[in-house]
C-alpha cells in the first residue's frame, strides 16, 4: 500500500518563508518510500485538497497528513479537520490521518531546546 505524507503549514506572501519546509521534504522523500509533499492553508499553493488529490493520483491508498505548525492553534484545531473532511468525502476509500503538530512532539522541543542552548553558547 502506497502511503504519502503532506507536510501542511500556513503559507506566507514571501516566498521565502517556504525554504525550511522545502529542505524538511527533501529529507523526508529520502526517508520515506511514498510521495512526500507540501500543502498549505493560505496564500501559497497548493492546497490541501490539491495535495491529497495529487497523493490519490499517485496511488496512494493512504495519507498523512502533517501540520508542520508550532503548536494547536484555531487552524490546527479548526481549519484542518474541516478540510480534511472534505478530503475525505472527496475520496471516501483512501485513509486520510492527521498528526498533531510538530510542536507539540517531546522529541521536537527537544531538538529545538538542543538549538537554543547551542545558540547561546556561542
Amino acid at each position: 500500500m502506497t502511503h504519502g505524507l503532506i507536510l501542511f503549514g500556513h503559507g506566507a506572501r514571501d516566498a521565502r518563508w517556504k525554504a525550511p519546509f522545502e529542505r524538511l521534504q527533501r529529507m523526508l522523500a529520502t526517508m520515506h518510500t511514498g510521495p512526500v509533499s507540501l500543502a498549505f492553508l493560505e496564500l501559497m499553493s497548493p492546497d490541501l485538497p490539491s495535495a491529497v488529490d495529487a497523493h490519490v493520483a499517485q496511488g496512494c491508498a493512504r495519507v498523512t497528513v502533517i501540520p508542520v505548525f508550532f503548536g494547536q492553534g484555531g487552524h490546527v484545531r479548526r481549519d484542518l479537520p474541516d478540510i480534511v473532511a472534505q478530503c475525505q468525502a472527496r475520496h471516501p476509500g483512501i485513509e486520510i490521518r492527521c498528526a498533531t503538530a510538530v510542536g507539540e512532539d517531546e522529541g521536537v522541543l527537544a531538538a529545538i531546546a538542543a538549538y537554543c542552548v547551542t545558540q547561546a553558547a556561542q
